[in-house]
């Protein structure tokens, strides 16, 4: 069995060299990739039914950029260097949700880049690297 691993993309120059590092580095023939983009979202209990419907309408269109923008080119460029890939778009706290994902998929290893789209609100609440590192129970590359 190929063992498999997680690497995680948002369109930020840090998601790039994480792709780009996965692909000089790792053998496409021994290893599949899960190709996630998080988009982080939290849920509201206390909306309208309204408010929910107009946020769901939201999150759709926001799946729908992400696969097109960011994830449609990754998976090409991983699948042209002859790698399986399995993409996949979710909405939830970013560390959380990769590591949810890496358990659902049996990943080996999560790769990701140091720096991504948060920008200074990582530097008042914490980094998604920084989170990922303290709390998951399954090896981490951070590509700097």
């Amino acid at each position: 069995m190929k063992k498999s691993i997680l690497l995680a993309v948002d369109g930020s120059p840090g998601g790039k060299k994480a792709l780009q590092y996965v692909l000089d580095t790792i053998d496409s023939s021994t290893v599949g990739i899960v190709l996630a983009y998080v988009i982080e979202w939290s849920p509201y209990t206390f909306n309208t039914p309204e408010e929910n419907a107009e946020r769901h309408q939201r999150r759709e269109s926001e799946i729908t950029r992400a696969k097109a923008g960011v994830v449609a080119p990754a998976k090409k460029q991983l699948e042209e260097k002859g790698f399986s890939v399995q993409a996949v778009v979710r909405h939830g706290p970013p560390a959380e949700t990769l590591i949810n994902l890496a358990h659902e998929y049996k990943v080996s290893e999560v790769a990701f880049g140091r720096r991504g789209q948060s920008g200074i609100k990582s530097l008042l609440f914490g980094s998604v690297a920084g989170s990922l590192i303290q709390t998951s129970d399954i090896p981490i590359t951070v590509v700097p």
